[in-house]
């Protein structure tokens, strides 16, 4: 009631004076027709008084609301980041082994929208850490990235040193944009990027690394990686905690 009153305010005011000139009133409803007046008139400047300070809250809450919902991100994110360390270690039961694959010349396309020839991007003299995941998983693929995140933490400065690769099983959403705003949700680094591409060149990709299992909902988790260019690949399956990464990392590099 007040807030049409305060939507209203001259015309129902002058509404309310024509039908209390219109209807005759007898002497014992004067009373009566002065009071509804008055309340008229209570409720038109308390609506408005409540109009005003509601948006005097919601200014000066603005600048309040924004550094709230920051930090709630931040938090958020630091607390996924926690999560996904701890669930790692408690299901770290992977098995690994050494392959040799060949790397297909298909072409993808990398985050910043560069297109790449995969073999020149693997060949960089860098050792390689792949893994395959797509921006709408929700089970999986964030655990992946997270321990990608962290393992790369952990390698500090040495970080520049190694090229994580994450390429898409689901190019045809996962577009560069939504890959760069993915790899910003878990900060990544510049020298782990993202990869997309046509479906074709992803499905050859996934078949040379033994990585299809024949769409996104049975992807596996699967972590690959190779000290440097002609040198063998180690096949991590299951999940690794980042602990666990770094520790088979540095075992590669002292072997090659």
């Amino acid at each position: 009631m007040a807030r049409t009153l305060a939507t209203n305010e001259p015309q129902d005011s002058r509404r309310v004076s024509r039908l209390m000139r219109i209807i005759p009133q007898p002497r014992p409803l004067l009373l009566v027709h002065l009071a509804a007046r008055a309340v008229v008139a209570l409720l038109l400047v308390a609506a408005s008084a409540r109009s005003a300070s509601a948006a005097a809250e919601a200014s000066s809450a603005a600048p309040a609301d924004a550094d709230h919902m920051a930090h709630a991100e931040h938090m958020a994110h630091a607390d996924h980041m926690a999560h996904a360390d701890h669930m790692a270690h408690g299901m770290s039961h992977a098995t690994t082994s050494i392959r040799d694959y060949s790397v297909p010349a298909v072409r993808l396309v990398r985050d910043d929208e560069k297109a790449v020839l995969l073999p020149d991007e693997m060949n960089d003299g860098r050792p390689i850490v792949l893994n395959f995941i797509y921006t709408t998983c929700t089970s999986i693929c964030p655990m992946m990235s997270s321990v990608f995140a962290q393992f790369e933490k952990r390698l500090g400065t040495d970080a520049g040193n190694v090229h994580l690769m994450s390429i898409s099983i689901d190019p045809e959403q996962d577009t560069p944009a939504r890959l760069r705003e993915y790899a910003r949700r878990f900060h990544a680094g510049h020298e782990w990027r993202h990869y997309t591409g046509t479906q074709e060149a992803s499905v050859t990709v996934q078949r040379a690394f033994d990585a299809y299992r024949g769409g996104k909902m049975s992807h596996t988790v699967l972590t690959l990686m190779r000290a440097a260019p002609g040198k063998p690949w180690l096949r991590i399956e299951g999940f690794v905690t980042p602990d666990d990464l770094v520790r088979d990392y540095r075992e590669l590099l002292a072997e090659r």
